[in-house]
């Protein structure tokens, strides 16, 4: 009988939370993410912005976003977590874009300008600017890090491509962001996870609709 890949690809992402949270318990992990989250709350109104600062940073240097991600859940909460990492994620791709199309265009372009998926998104882009921006960050067809300097060195508008990209990667980060929330305080036993569980299963959906209709649209251009 031939299994699903989907199916397995499912079972496996919940076993391995299921692992997560026992391990986490068996361990004691929630007193560390109690203790770190004293720390940022203790920073007070600048706890989410050094958190945000970090993260772009980070983005720059080619670190992947997820992991930061997840701890932003972990950290501030659902509303305010995704509040951050919207600004962070956000301002880490504008400063790459504009580090590729105006610092250092020549070292990109050494570094991305014979890849052959770099050059059909150049040429999408001028075509169909909005559009590609939007596809290819709904459909991960490059790392999130290097889409972003990949951009830098497309014709398309720096406005179109930041708003695009704050819109679109804002559906992953809702999924991140309470995904991760609903975990830790079930891990803490802070407070129910069920708001942020709740928030986590609503952003699957949306993104597993928007996905497919992307990757549709994507096989179209």
């Amino acid at each position: 009988m031939r299994i699903n890949k989907n199916l397995l690809r499912t079972a496996a992402i919940i076993a391995g939370l299921v692992l997560l949270i026992a391990a986490a318990r068996y361990f004691g992990f929630g007193g560390r993410f109690l203790q770190l989250k004293i720390w940022i709350q203790s920073l007070g109104f600048w706890g989410p912005f050094v958190f945000a600062v970090i993260y772009a940073l980070a983005v720059t240097a080619l670190v992947p976003g997820s992991a930061m991600t997840v701890a932003a859940g972990a950290l501030f909460g659902t509303a305010r977590g995704i509040i951050t990492v919207s600004f962070a994620s956000t301002l880490g791709a504008a400063l790459s874009f504009l580090i590729a199309r105006y610092l250092a265009r020549g070292a990109v372009e050494r570094w991305l300008g014979e890849n052959e998926k770099f050059k059909k998104l150049d040429e999408l882009s001028e075509k169909r600017g909005a559009a590609i921006v939007a596809v290819t960050r709904l459909v991960p067809l490059f790392p999130f890090t290097l889409l972003n300097y990949g951009f830098g060195l497309t014709r398309v508008r720096f406005s179109t491509y930041l708003f695009w990209s704050w819109l679109c990667m804002l559906p992953g980060t809702v999924l991140y962001v309470a995904g991760s929330d609903a975990v830790s305080k079930f891990i803490t036993h802070e407070e129910s996870p069920l708001s942020a569980a709740a928030a986590f299963a609503a952003a699957g959906i949306l993104l597993f609709i928007l996905f497919r209709y992307a990757k549709n649209k994507l096989k179209g251009t």
